[in-house]
């Protein structure tokens, strides 16, 4: 769970340092708001490619390890 909390921060990070709002964000990443929403708390269930869409849309990538 500690892995999905460091994404839901950097995510949610990026976003407010990019001043866009979640409604934004989900218009660039081609999701809904409220899928950012769990994506930001890490909560509910998003797809791993929404969460990739999300962060890509920040100007961050994701990498297996």
């Amino acid at each position: 769970m500690e892995d999905l909390a460091a994404i839901a921060a950097t995510i949610r990070k990026a976003r407010k340092e990019a001043g866009i709002t979640q409604a934004d964000l989900a218009d660039l990443a081609g999701t809904s708001e409220r899928t950012v929403r769990a994506i930001e708390t890490a909560t509910g269930n998003p797809s791993l490619g929404a969460v990739v869409a999300v962060a890509n849309a920040v100007g961050l990538r994701m990498a297996a390890v």
